[in-house]
Parts: C-alpha cells; structure tokens; sequence
C-alpha cells in the first residue's frame, strides 16, 4: 500500500507536531434566509436533521413537540433530529430568521449535542452570545447569493459553519457545565454501548428475547471485553446518562408510539414490548413516566 504522507528520514527534523487525520462529512439542508409578515405560518412537521433557527430581527413563537418558546431576535432555538414543530409571528408583526438544517458523522459533537435538553437559548446566554458573530457572518454570505450558489459561496458557507461548530463545542461545554468527554476510543465505545442498547429494544420488540431473559447491560459490556462498571461509566461521560436510564428512555419511546397507535389495545401493545401481562407493563410505564398507559392515552386525546 502506498503511503499518503511519507515523514523525512528519521533525525533530519528539528521539530514536529503530528496532527491526527481529521475526516468529517458534513451535510448542509434547507438553509434559508427569510423575512415573513405578521400572518405567516408554519405548519406542523419535522425532519431527520438538526436544525438551528436564530431570528434576526422581530419575534417568532415556535411550539416544540407541543411546548410553546417565544423566540426574540438573538436568541437560537436547536431542534433534534425527530422534533415536531411549527411557527408563526409571535406578535403579529413581521419578523426574519435564518435556519440551517445538518447532519454531521462527528461522532464527538453528536454525543454532546444529545446530551443537552435546551431548546431556546436567548441572547444572554453564553451558547448564543458565543455564536452570534457566526451566524451574522452566515447571513452576510447568504445575502451574496442571488440564483445559483458558486464554488466560491459554498466554500465559505461550509468554512462558517464548521466555525460554527468551533465555537458551539466550546459554548455548549460552557453552557452545560460538561467535563471533556475524552478521545474518539472512548466516544466510540460509548456509540458501540448505545448501538447494542438500541438493538436489545428492538429485539424486545420484535419478541426475538423470552420474557425471562436475563441478557441485558452486564452481557453487553463482556462482548464488549469491558467490565460492566467501565460500560456504565464511559456512557455516561459521554451521553450523560445511565445506560440503564438509555434503556428506559428508549422503551419508553417505544410504548409511546404504540400507544398513540388507537387501533391497539393496551394489553396488545403489552405483548409486542415482551410483557408476560398487561399488569408489569402498567406498572413499568407508570414508574417511567408517572401515568399508566390508560391515563396516557386519555391526556393525548
């Protein structure tokens, strides 16, 4: 194989600062720059990227997976993956606003983005203090653009926005109050954790696990060749939370799902997350989410 970067003859340097290879694929959505008038609205949806919406000038009134945020100019609002929301003016009058939608396989920024539950920072706060000067930048470049983007204008959009995640990696570890969450091994280990979290729910799920199964947390640390305390450790440095609490979180989702699904019964639903009886369910759901299924299903209604 032929090597990409062949170093001098050992001794001939003075000096030398090795920098380790950096591939990151980064995906720009949707991003758009709009002024609106005091009637617009913007219906119910979502989408499977991030986005990041920051209002320039006037207010915006944003309901984020059914919970209200007023949204004035300066303030940032981060959506995950999945959110449903809608806008409209949130007084009537005109307002303009820059959003960008992406996706990113940093695995690193990813893992911290996830552990935060914010979703409207207003001006004030470290988080959009700190970007703000980036996304005055992203406009100034977005109002260069007139029909088809060039070469040029891609570039430094993308040089933008990878500044701006420069900066939300250091304001978020600010805003949060997060501990350095350490190498990619470990961050990579973590995504392997979680990965098998996720495929025990939906192993549970498709009833693939006899109810009585014991395999769970401790078993995927031992293929992992990591003892169980090290799983439940490098978990939730980096995502910030239990593994157990990730299972929970997960199963949860899930019964929720189904539940809004009216066509199935409670005790069916029961069977299909791998219940022995609709009573374990009732219970475990209470306890995840401080209402039995039932009471659920009627506050949704």
């Amino acid at each position: 194989m032929v090597s990409a970067f062949i170093p001098p003859v050992l001794g001939h340097s003075i000096s030398e600062t090795i920098i380790p290879d950096v591939k990151t694929t980064l995906n720009l959505f949707g991003m758009h720059l709009r002024k609106v008038r005091g009637e617009w609205e913007y219906p119910v949806h979502a989408h499977p990227q991030y986005e990041f919406n920051y209002v320039l000038e006037g207010e915006q009134q944003l309901v984020v997976n059914n919970r209200s945020y007023t949204q004035k100019a300066g303030d940032l609002v981060l959506l995950r993956p999945g959110d449903t929301h809608s806008s409209k003016s949130g007084n009537g009058k005109p307002f303009t606003y820059f959003c960008i939608h992406f996706d990113i396989d940093d695995k690193i920024l990813i893992s911290l983005l996830s552990r935060l539950n914010h979703v409207l920072f207003e001006s004030g706060s470290t988080l959009a203090h700190k970007l703000s000067p980036v996304f005055t930048r992203l406009v100034e470049i977005s109002n260069t653009i007139s029909g088809d983007i060039t070469m040029s204008q891609r570039m430094r959009l993308q040089s933008a926005v990878f500044e701006l995640f420069g900066q939300l990696w250091e304001a978020f570890s600010i805003e949060a109050n997060l501990p350095a969450t350490g190498t990619y091994e470990k961050v990579e280990l973590a995504h392997q954790i979680r990965s098998r979290l996720q495929g025990l729910v939906f192993q549970q799920f498709q009833a693939e696990l006899p109810y009585d199964s014991h395999y769970g947390i401790d078993d995927i640390a031992a293929e992992l060749g990591i003892s169980a305390s090290h799983c439940y450790r490098v978990f939730r440095q980096v995502f910030g939370v239990s593994p157990r609490e990730f299972l929970s979180e997960q199963m949860l989702h899930e019964a929720k799902v189904l539940l809004d699904d009216s066509s199935l019964s409670v005790s069916q639903i029961s069977s299909l997350l791998g219940y022995r009886d609709i009573a374990h369910f009732s219970r475990q759901f209470k306890r995840w989410y401080g209402k039995a299924p039932r009471e659920y299903r009627e506050a949704d209604k």
